[in-house]
């Protein structure tokens, strides 16, 4: 797998170093990616359903919701990757994750399913992402009304899952 730098901070808006500081400083955001595939299959197995589909405290997403907003949120991103490395300069929208969620039906699959999905689309990703040159890893578009760049979006989507994962282990155990 290719090597991606690191992001500079101007490649991305303020908020996205929530993410972006996440991700070691190795270029090795790609097999952080893959590597991630088995952290997440043994959280997950390692729990009961009531574990999966229980909600830490009233209002919070379940483990299995936030690891389909992970999926969600990593689809949106690739297809914003997608946009920008192949030089499309459309502007690209924000999205609320919270009607994702509860449209979802996390709850009601079994855990397998998810796992099998998450595998998926993380192969579509590594494959997306490791394909891209360095002159497309650095073209940039807008979305959300920010500007950022391919590489930053990869950044973006390990940390996302980085950030998920922790809070996971924070309120789950």
């Amino acid at each position: 797998m290719k090597l991606i730098q690191k992001p500079e901070p101007g490649e991305y808006a303020t908020y996205g170093s929530t993410y972006v500081r996440l991700v070691p400083d190795d270029g090795r955001v790609l097999h952080q990616l893959r590597d991630s595939l088995q952290v997440v299959q043994t959280l997950a197995r390692r729990r009961s359903v009531e574990q999966l589909t229980t909600p830490h405290a009233p209002g919070e997403w379940t483990i299995q919701e936030i690891l389909v907003h992970i999926l969600d949120t990593e689809r949106i991103f690739a297809y914003r990757a997608l946009r920008f490395a192949r030089g499309d300069t459309t502007e690209l929208p924000g999205y609320d994750p919270n009607p994702y969620a509860a449209l979802s039906g996390a709850n009601q699959r079994d855990i397998e399913d998810i796992l099998e999905e998450y595998w998926a689309v993380r192969q579509a990703t590594l494959t997306l992402l490791n394909s891209l040159d360095d002159d497309a890893l650095l073209r940039e578009g807008v979305a959300s009304g920010n500007r950022v760049t391919v590489r930053a979006i990869a950044y973006f989507i390990a940390g996302h899952e980085l950030h998920h994962l922790a809070s996971i282990g924070e309120n789950y155990g």
